[in-house]
């Protein structure tokens, strides 16, 4: 089953309200997930140069400020690192480069997990219901001009937050997906030869690591979901967001559902059509079925 869904505000007066309008549309997907959620938000608040980590807290009552001490104390000359608490978890804004981050916390502590990294993008993840997850981690009061969404049921790896979506492999991407891969052993241990680091056993996360190998090739986003058709084995519907915008594929069968709609202030995609209902003007979109095998993608002016 699973639902997906993803949003973008074109209208720079709703961005405050983006979680307010995404929270409902993954609540109306409940009933296709119900064994964990997961949400990307981008938003444009980092300081120039700065990098947001999403982590992923071992326990309870974590320290974070202990955290962002040694990390500091290992510092390379760059300013103190800022901590965002979200729920349990936290958003590491910083300048250090990735590659220096994760060597760091491995060193520090590497019980703490990072779901993504980039300039604009946050993700939380957990198990549970929609609107329980989303609750948790304050979803519904964040802004931001675009967000990406997914209700799961397990079907091909456990239900754990590392195996819930979104996934995100590289610099500001995410992939939420429903479907799934035949070939993404073989194709992981291509990718890993590649550079490309995965966490799970997931399929999804397979995906998102061939997307991001190949944008790292020089492929735009378009361009590497065609080459998906080619390379990707087995039945799925994609939603890919990026710092620049948002995209959607279904694979040639498309036998998984999927609608999109568009108004004068967003841009919508969804499961089913219920939960792009909830959007204010939903009435008044233009909606319709994307069709199989064809890429859809939208910009934003938000960020070059």
């Amino acid at each position: 089953m699973c639902g997906i869904a993803g949003l973008q505000i074109t209208n720079p007066r709703l961005r405050p309200r983006l979680g307010e309008f995404l929270v409902p549309m993954l609540g109306m997907l409940a009933g296709r997930g119900p064994d964990s959620t997961g949400v990307a938000i981008y938003s444009g608040d980092a300081p120039p140069g700065a990098v947001k980590y999403s982590l992923r807290a071992p326990r309870d009552g974590y320290d974070w400020d202990e955290l962002a001490r040694s990390l500091q104390t290992a510092g390379d000359g760059t300013g103190p690192p800022e901590v965002r608490r979200r729920g349990r978890d936290a958003i590491l804004v910083t300048e250090r480069a990735p590659d220096h981050v994760r060597e760091l916390l491995a060193s520090i502590d590497p019980q703490v997990r990072m779901f993504g990294h980039g300039a604009a993008i946050e993700v939380y993840k957990d198990t549970g219901s929609a609107l329980d997850v989303c609750t948790r981690y304050g979803v519904q009061r964040m802004a931001g001009y675009q967000g990406v969404g997914h209700t799961r049921m397990a079907t091909e790896s456990a239900v754990t937050t590392e195996h819930s979506h979104p996934f995100s492999t590289g610099l500001d991407l995410c992939l939420v997906h429903n479907g799934s891969l035949s070939n993404h052993n073989r194709l992981r241990r291509s990718l890993q030869r590649e550079g490309i680091r995965f966490q799970t056993d997931n399929d999804t996360e397979v995906a998102a690591g061939y997307l991001t190998w190949r944008l790292r090739e020089g492929a735009t986003l378009e361009q590497a979901l065609e080459s998906c058709l080619d390379d990707l084995d087995g039945f799925y519907t994609f939603c890919v967001g990026t710092a620049g915008g948002f995209a959607v594929l279904r694979d040639p069968i498309a036998c998984k559902p999927a609608v999109m709609a568009e108004t004068d202030e967003w841009v919508a995609m969804a499961s089913e059509y219920r939960a792009i209902a909830v959007l204010p003007g939903a009435e008044e979109a233009t909606m319709w079925e994307p069709v199989p095998g064809r890429v859809y993608s939208w910009g934003t002016a938000l960020v070059a």
